[in-house]
């Protein structure tokens, strides 16, 4: 009932932006939360970035001040506007969201999207 379908990676050089997105096309529930993790090859996957439905954020120290986790409900989009890209940040990229209905809670995982940062 929710398919999430990513997009806005790719290749980018160091320093610079890219803009990942993640449209929720399910129907019947209600958003409790929408996130990003990343995932290095040879490394666990790791939290980015998280959104509420309060609007209230979270950070991984490593992105904090460099990366923002914003979402437009009507779109049932959310975004993680990446700036300031370091080599490090190289990884596939998932989207996370958290969905409810009455006092139930599901989640489901985007496929991920490759972000490369290299000069």
């Amino acid at each position: 009932q929710v398919q999430l379908v990513e997009s806005g990676g790719g290749l980018v050089q160091p320093g610079g932006s890219l803009r990942l997105s993640c449209e929720d096309s399910g129907r019947g529930f209600s958003i409790k939360s929408m996130g990003w993790y990343r995932q290095a090859p040879g490394k666990q996957r790791e939290l980015v970035a998280v959104i509420s439905s309060g609007d209230s954020t979270n950070y991984a120290d490593s992105v904090k001040g460099r990366f923002t986790i914003s979402r437009d409900n009507a779109k049932n989009t959310v975004y993680l506007q990446m700036n300031s890209l370091k080599p490090e940040d190289t990884a596939v990229y998932y989207c996370n969201v958290i969905a409810g209905l009455s006092v139930y809670a599901y989640e489901y995982w985007g496929q991920g999207i490759q972000v490369t940062v290299s000069s």
